[in-house]
């Protein structure tokens, strides 16, 4: 679904993604792990072409993405959640998810405002508040339903557990594991290699945007030193 072929990507001079490439199957629920500044991010931000690699390409769906504009992939069905999460603050959070309404898909079921609440309780609770009323992992909340309104095939989530509640750490869990049953391929970035775990089939360890791993959670259990070495404090 998902293939990312030798992308160099800067910020300026500054050279972030050294030769990154994986590959990522449907249906997949896949780590991106790493240390803070590893070039998580930018591989997402590359991926979705708002950072244009230097060198490389990715391909989604069968299809050179490189030299489009991130709205067009955006179309295509590769959802983007970004860390920052940017809600529209002045908003309820029923106008958020119009915000993000796109067509359905062949071959997905269409996200519904019924089904998005069923997933996120919380937010149909707060549906006529305002996007600033909402808690921090509220807003995540909001965020990833608002992404799936658009009905991607893809979901790529930046620090999904990032600096929200215990609580709602375990209703995100929950969450990724019911989008893969029901068909939605996701690719997640995180430090939290507990949360990591519980919700992905695979690990992608990056280091200083050079990919250092890039195998099963059993597998990175046997080789400890991978794990020291990459993603200790």
């Amino acid at each position: 679904m998902l293939e990312v072929n030798a992308i160099n990507s800067y910020y300026g001079k500054a050279h972030i993604l050294h030769d990154i490439s994986f590959k990522i199957s449907a249906g997949e629920v896949v780590a991106l792990l790493g240390r803070n500044g590893a070039g998580k991010t930018t591989t997402f931000k590359s991926i979705m072409q708002l950072v244009k690699p230097h060198t490389g390409s990715v391909h989604f769906m069968g299809q050179d993405v490189s030299q489009l504009p991130a709205h067009k992939v955006a179309k295509m069905g590769l959802g983007y959640v970004p860390e920052e999460r940017r809600i529209f603050t002045d908003l309820t959070v029923l106008e958020n998810l119009e915000v993000g309404r796109q067509p359905a898909r062949a071959g997905l079921q269409p996200w519904t405002l019924d089904a998005l609440f069923e997933l996120f309780p919380n937010l149909y609770e707060r549906r006529y508040n305002r996007g600033r009323a909402l808690s921090g992992g509220e807003q995540q909340m909001l965020t990833i339903a608002r992404t799936l309104m658009g009905n991607p095939q893809m979901l790529l989530l930046d620090e999904p557990s990032e600096g929200i509640a215990p609580v709602i750490v375990e209703q995100m869990a929950a969450t990724i594991s019911q989008l893969k049953r029901q068909g939605v391929t996701v690719v997640l970035s995180e430090q939290n290699l507990h949360f990591a775990r519980i919700v992905a089939d695979r690990a992608i360890i990056i280091e200083s945007g050079e990919k250092k791993f890039d195998q099963s959670f059993s597998q990175l259990d046997a080789q400890p030193e991978v794990r020291d070495a990459y993603l200790s404090v």
